[in-house]
């Protein structure tokens, strides 16, 4: 049997997080939120505090700790504010874990020391404009150029997370390679698959372009653009992993990330109970605080219940990432569990909130509009459906 109630040196690392959240964000979040601004002094803080090398060893400039402690710090960040917490979460999970999980000796010694200290954010770039959902229908190639032992790479990359700030490094890039040929037992030769490998690019190289920022719903503190890569190219030594293992690399970082992600909604769902619960109980009408009201209480109880319910989801999920145990159906449930939660938990912290829920000086107006992507990125809650199923061995 699981158990998912914290050591002292995970209940310490959250009080820690939760009192960073509460005193150096929000009361500076708001006022970055509305400007579209990326919040650097802020990001330079949680470098100083060691979240973005949680989960890699010290050997590499990291803390030592475990991919819990990350989702942990996760979750009590997005408590206040979702734009900084996907920063950590895309900074750490999507940009320095690949290089963690797949790179070379010299490739970790290279970049995992800045990207685990903060000084430089990394960013993962898998998402096309005709892919989405579909991303094995790569269209960005990679050719080796044998004379110069380069890649030379042209493609185009869209909704790509901490791309453009002045202290991005590096975009793992995801490009179609040479298509092989697969040879069958009777000698004979299969049609040509799709060979997609990982690429290493580091920012300013020639021919890599970063597009202007996305004009969000949401997320409107965090850096969000179009990539495009126009002859680009890049050492031969920059390919992550083995050729054409770039889409099991992937598929494995998507499974580990939405274990962050379910962390993150579920921080959301938890900071939509906080407010209303606060509010409930100061705001009055007819003669006494609205709290006092069945209804709201039981709008409040079912907030509960869901971000309660999300925090096993996701726990248990870490937990069995975390003893080497099967979790891809595990990190789908969570991830579409907690993600559906922070939604509807959103919603009904608007509805309590009245006039007040639709005012951006008010934290759930900032989540209302920051937990719908929950449902999208990473993989959609109609993917996470088709994921789960897979895995009961009905599709």
């Amino acid at each position: 049997m699981l158990d998912h109630r914290l050591n002292t040196e995970h209940e310490e690392l959250r009080r820690t997080v939760a009192e960073f959240a509460q005193d150096v964000v929000a009361p500076k979040i708001g006022e970055y939120y509305e400007q579209g601004e990326f919040p650097y002094e802020i990001v330079r803080e949680m470098g100083r505090m060691g979240l973005f090398g949680l989960p890699f060893p010290e050997e590499y400039g990291g803390m030592g700790g475990d991919y819990f402690a990350l989702c942990l710090t996760l979750e009590e960040l997005a408590r206040v504010d979702s734009s900084v917490a996907i920063t950590l979460e895309a900074a750490v999970s999507l940009g320095a874990m690949p290089i963690y999980r797949f790179g070379t000796e010299e490739q970790k010694r290279e970049w995992l020391p800045r990207l685990t200290s903060g000084e430089m954010l990394g960013a993962f770039g898998l998402t096309e404009p005709e892919g989405g959902s579909d991303a094995g229908a790569t269209r960005t190639t990679a050719r080796y150029d044998e004379a110069t032992d380069e890649w030379v790479i042209n493609g185009t990359k869209c909704f790509i997370t901490n791309s453009g700030t002045d202290i991005t490094g590096l975009v793992t890039v995801t490009a179609l390679t040479e298509p092989i040929a697969r040879s069958s037992e009777e000698g004979e030769f299969s049609s040509p698959r799709r060979e997609i490998s990982s690429i290493i690019v580091p920012t300013g190289t020639p021919g890599f372009q970063v597009s202007k920022k996305y004009s969000k719903v949401g997320w409107n503190a965090s850096d969000t653009r179009e990539l495009s890569f126009t002859d680009c190219r890049v050492p031969a030594a920059n390919l992550l992993g083995e050729r054409g293992r770039g889409y099991a690399q992937f598929l494995r970082i998507l499974d580990e990330g939405r274990i962050a992600i379910a962390a993150l909604a579920t921080g959301l769902a938890q900071g939509c109970v906080d407010q209303s619960v606060l509010y409930a109980g100061t705001r009055r009408a007819f003669g006494r605080p609205i709290g006092a009201n069945q209804a709201i209480q039981f709008k409040l109880a079912d907030m509960e219940l869901r971000a309660h319910t999300s925090r096993l989801a996701w726990r248990d999920a870490a937990s069995r990432l975390l003893h080497s145990e099967p979790f891809k159906k595990e990190a789908a449930i969570a991830k579409l569990y907690s993600s559906e939660a922070a939604v509807d938990n959103a919603r009904e912290a608007t509805q309590i909130h009245g006039g007040y829920g639709f005012m951006n000086e008010f934290p759930v107006a900032r989540f209302w509009r920051d937990c719908k992507i929950l449902e999208i990125g990473e993989g959609t809650s109609e993917v996470q459906r088709m994921l789960i199923a897979r895995e009961l061995g009905v599709s």
